[in-house]
């Protein structure tokens, strides 16, 4: 696994290539979202004039909590489209594509993950007491009833 994703310009073939692999994973040093492996990608790569377009598809996998049960699941986060564009310097040699393609993962991972479309959530084991602290507000009158003569 290497450890970034770099772009030789100087030697990129007229009609572009596809480069793929993995690079070190995106770790985000979470309590509810801890990655495994890396980043895997299949990108390709080719040079307009002055402009590098990189187009491709990446993914990785991490161990999440779910939102509803509060239990830990693995699942792998995916980007199949994703798309960036970098302007390339008459000296440029290399472009680090790195970052931006830990930032569409990072963008992809669930707000709120879940570990199954069916999950119930958490059991609860007893019934919860009624709050009996609002009886006292029902029993007031506001200010405006009194004067129409409601009760």
């Amino acid at each position: 696994m290497d450890e970034k994703l770099i772009i030789d310009v100087s030697r990129l073939k007229s009609e572009g290539e596809t480069v793929s692999g993995e690079v070190d994973a995106v770790d985000l040093d979470e309590e509810f979202v801890k990655s495994f492996g890396g980043i895997r990608y299949r990108l390709d790569v080719r040079l307009y004039g002055r402009e590098l377009l990189v187009r491709g598809s990446a993914e990785q996998d991490f161990d999440l909590v779910c939102s509803r049960c509060g239990k830990d699941f693995d699942d792998t986060v995916k980007v199949a489209d994703y798309v960036s564009s970098h302007e390339i310097a008459d000296n440029t040699v290399e472009v680090d594509l790195t970052e931006s393609l830990r930032e569409s993962i990072i963008l992809a991972l669930p707000t709120y993950p879940v570990c199954d479309e069916a999950c119930p959530g958490i059991e609860q084991t007893e019934e919860m007491p009624g709050d009996d602290r609002w009886g006292a507000l029902d029993q007031l009158k506001v200010q405006g009833e009194q004067e129409n003569g409601k009760s």
